[in-house]
């Protein structure tokens, strides 16, 4: 009787530490997307309804903390992600990507206010940068192949300009910098995206 209770309150107590580390992610981002970019661990303890001492025995520190978090974005992002099919015609290919870019640094936009802050002192939150540029990298290689390879000697360049003008710095300077709603923004990107595609100098 006794070796068969074990795992269960061994699956128990895992199970309740996955929801109080679900908790604390979760009271982390929403600080975050309530426009509190740097919250402390005090005031996500308190978000998450646990004492500080939890979230340290849960998170050794907060390069742990922003690991998950981040961990946490991108399975939302994956969520939201739809796949566009690289059969379209440029012209729609080049506008699908542009409103699921758009879309999806939306998403994101509060938790990359965040880590554009710390990501100068935080090694866990450049990582996390370099995943997202890895997905994108890795979308626009599937979905321009066609035209990438029509590019020559000028392929990895023109996937770099694309990622470049797909990620959250370009975005930031679209809406943060030049003050520009959703839908100008998306604009830009488009024309900026269909412009590298077409140029001639690029293959």
């Amino acid at each position: 009787m006794g070796g068969a209770e074990a795992p269960i309150r061994i699956d128990g107590r895992n199970a309740r530490a996955e929801r109080t580390r679900a908790a604390i992610v979760e009271a982390h981002l929403a600080l975050i997307g309530e426009g509190d970019l740097r919250p402390t661990g005090e005031r996500i303890a308190e978000r998450a309804g646990v004492s500080l001492r939890t979230l340290w025995t849960n998170f050794k520190d907060m390069e742990t903390l922003f690991e998950a978090s981040g961990e946490q974005v991108l399975r939302q992002q994956d969520a939201a992600y739809r796949p566009i099919s690289s059969t379209l015609p440029l012209a729609k290919r080049v506008d699908a990507y542009c409103r699921q870019r758009a879309r999806l640094l939306q998403l994101i936009a509060p938790a990359a206010r965040a880590a554009q802050m710390r990501e100068p002192v935080s090694a866990q939150l450049h990582r996390n940068r370099l995943k997202h540029i890895a997905l994108v990298r890795a979308e626009v290689e599937q979905l321009f192949a066609d035209e990438l390879e029509q590019a020559g000697p000028g392929r990895d360049q023109l996937v770099d300009a694309l990622v470049a003008s797909s990620m959250w710095p370009t975005w930031s300077m679209l809406r943060d910098g030049l003050g520009l709603g959703v839908d100008q923004a998306r604009s830009v990107m488009t024309r900026t995206i269909a412009a590298l595609l077409a140029d001639p100098m690029a293959r």
